[in-house]
């Protein structure tokens, strides 16, 4: 039998009731080639990646044979851009089951590029291929710096030609299925509070806090809603700030691409900052830099109030004000110690390192010095001597030119080893790892995409996209 239509799959969104989604159909797809495989997410879920084919993957997720539960397109809306749009739901994929992994946390599997459903908006509910690759490589580029995000299970190509405006075309098709906590977004609660319907939103927000916030069950009605909420703002703010620190531009943080489990999930347009640059933004469309790299942290509070409008009819206003006031709080916290761990150091409280983190910053914006490519070259550069030689730092790095001809560099340098020489001669290990964990030199900045995608699009070789998600997920 086939492992992976084998998996006890569980009804949990499907025990709901059918005012959240609508049972769908797979497309049928001419052909079915295997791309990408994850073997990492077969293991939590308990499978033997020997014991699963290629032919297995193809079957449950590229000709979608013998299910033996329904498809679910799920409804929901959303804020796009500012503006509200009751026209969306599950347009071009559906919620292919639920499982338990081994961690005993329920998992969705969820398409991309499975084919029509009731709203897709005339749009033909496929995924280009390079849309499907990009989402893999940023899901495990993302997954190995420490984010909370959604993963990719498979890629399966399906044989047909495409029409795009924003790619050459014909280009080619693919099915991928996302592995992720829950597909429920801040767009399932919105639809809802545009419908009037405060019994479902009720209903919904049982159903998320005893399937993802179980922790909180035990609290009383009123005290364990209000505990959600400040949980959910709290989880955002972190995930913004892990976002921030990495350098990552989503691109498009509209609602309904808001997870209600506080997970980064997809990926279209999105983009690593080449350099440092607030106003950085990854989509091409996004004209008025709305979800510029800098104002990802706004929006992301921004959404968070406007889930207060559906979760109004459980939770009390006053309460869900008070929580989000705590998200700058949570925010600045987590991205301090995100960057001084980039920068070797622990996130304790010291006003060298404040100081050390502005100026470094304030360095990135005026030199325009690769942003990835500085912190990587301070990890590999690093010395015990830096301790005592403040002139040994960096050194010997390809972007010292660079550097040195800003005026805030000197600067820079004393702070940093005045940081050094706060840390005892015993613990100067912890700064090296800190820095080679915190600052892999693989980053997916654009050319890297387009120099693995050019050879698949004109030659069918996928030896460098294999090579590349292999050094991401190695972490190197």
């Amino acid at each position: 039998m086939n492992p992976l239509l084998s998996l006890n799959y569980e009804a949990a969104i499907e025990s709901l009731g059918t005012d959240y989604y609508d049972d769908v159909v797979a497309a049928e797809f001419p052909q079915q080639i295997l791309r990408f495989r994850n073997n990492d997410l077969l293991v939590r879920l308990g499978l033997d990646p020997r014991q699963v084919s290629d032919a297995d993957f193809i079957e449950a997720f590229g000709n979608f044979a013998n299910p033996s539960h329904p498809f679910l397109a799920l409804r929901y809306h959303g804020y796009q851009f500012g503006e509200y749009n009751p026209g969306l739901g599950d347009g071009r994929g559906f919620l292919y089951g639920q499982v338990r992994g081994t961690d005993g946390e329920l998992y969705d599997f969820g398409t991309k590029g499975s084919g029509r459903t009731p709203y897709s908006r005339g749009g033909d509910g496929m995924l280009t291929l390079k849309g499907g690759v990009r989402e893999v490589l940023a899901a495990e580029a993302l997954h190995q710096m420490g984010v909370r995000t959604s993963r990719c299970l498979s890629l399966v190509e399906t044989g047909l030609d495409l029409w795009r405006g924003d790619e050459p075309s014909p280009t080619r098709s693919a099915v991928m299925v996302r592995f992720s906590r829950s597909h429920i977004r801040f767009g399932t609660f919105e639809r809802l509070n545009y419908l009037k319907r405060p019994d479902l939103i009720q209903k919904l927000l049982d159903h998320v806090i005893a399937y993802y916030y179980s922790h909180l069950s035990s609290a009383e009605g009123a005290e364990r809603y209000i505990q959600f909420y400040n949980e959910l703002v709290q989880r955002v703010a972190e995930l913004v700030a892990h976002w921030m620190a990495v350098g990552f531009c989503h691109a498009v943080l509209n609602t309904d691409n808001m997870s209600i489990t506080g997970e980064s999930f997809d990926y279209g347009p999105f983009a690593f900052l080449p350099t440092y640059n607030p106003d950085f933004t990854a989509a091409y469309f996004d004209h008025y830099g709305r979800y510029s790299y800098g104002n990802q942290p706004g929006i992301c509070k921004l959404n968070l109030e406007l889930l207060q409008q559906p979760l109004g009819a459980a939770i009390d206003p006053t309460e869900m004000t008070a929580a989000l006031a705590k998200f700058e709080g949570y925010y600045f916290d987590r991205y301090k110690q995100l960057m001084l761990q980039k920068l070797g150091f622990t996130g304790a409280t010291n006003p060298i390192l404040d100081e050390l983190l502005v100026t470094t910053l304030q360095l990135l914006t005026d030199t325009q010095v690769g942003y990835h490519q500085f912190f990587f070259e301070l990890s590999q550069a690093f010395k015990l001597r830096w301790k005592l030689d403040p002139n040994a730092i960096l050194n010997e790095t390809e972007l010292l030119p660079e550097l040195v001809s800003n005026s805030g560099y000197q600067q820079w340098l004393q702070l940093y080893h005045q940081a050094m020489s706060t840390i005892p001669a015993s613990e100067l290990d912890t700064v090296e790892n800190l820095l080679t964990r915190s600052n892999p030199q693989t980053i997916l900045l654009r050319p890297q995409i387009e120099a693995i995608w050019e050879p698949i699009a004109q030659d069918n070789n996928w030896e460098p996209f294999y090579t590349l998600l292999g050094k991401i997920q190695a972490g190197t």
